[in-house]
């Protein structure tokens, strides 16, 4: 993992944007992968009898969970320049989604790919562009968690 200096300061720039309505991003993006990829749905139990994108808007359990998604992203975004802290997030992250919920690695790339989506809507492309390499680091240390893991 190797970023600039500049890259990172512009990463955290753009993810400061997002960040900023943590809960409300956080939301939409879970709101769109369960709606855009139903089955991304089927892990979450407590979210499979909820159809409608604005029940899924105004449930606890799909705020919070997106907010919780937001949070592990901006602590990875505040160790861009620290390899060793990174991964120390990521690797327990990425072992537990594979081993205890057996969350399918696939849906790490469906839901950064809909941050980007979200900030380019948003805030324009240049923030977009300003983020891709840290959802692209973020998705291969994932992947390479669950290769370890046995996937």
């Amino acid at each position: 993992m190797s970023f600039s200096e500049a890259e990172v300061q512009s990463a955290r720039g753009a993810w400061e944007k997002m960040y900023a309505d943590a809960e409300d991003n956080g939301t939409t993006v879970l709101v769109r992968m369960f709606t855009e990829h139903p089955d991304t749905k089927s892990y979450f139990t407590h979210f499979k009898g909820m159809d409608s994108a604005e029940e899924m808007k105004q449930s606890d359990q799909v705020r919070g969970h997106g907010k919780k998604v937001f949070t592990a992203i901006n602590d990875m975004v505040q160790h861009l320049d620290n390899p060793e802290a990174f991964l120390g997030i990521v690797n327990p992250l990425g072992k537990k989604h594979a081993t205890q919920l057996k969350i399918d690695p696939k849906n790490f790339r469906i839901i950064c790919d809909i941050i980007l989506q979200l900030m380019e809507e948003k805030f324009g492309g240049d923030c977009k562009s300003s983020f891709e390499k840290v959802t692209n680091e973020i998705c291969s240390h994932l992947n390479n968690v669950y290769k370890e893991a046995g996937w």
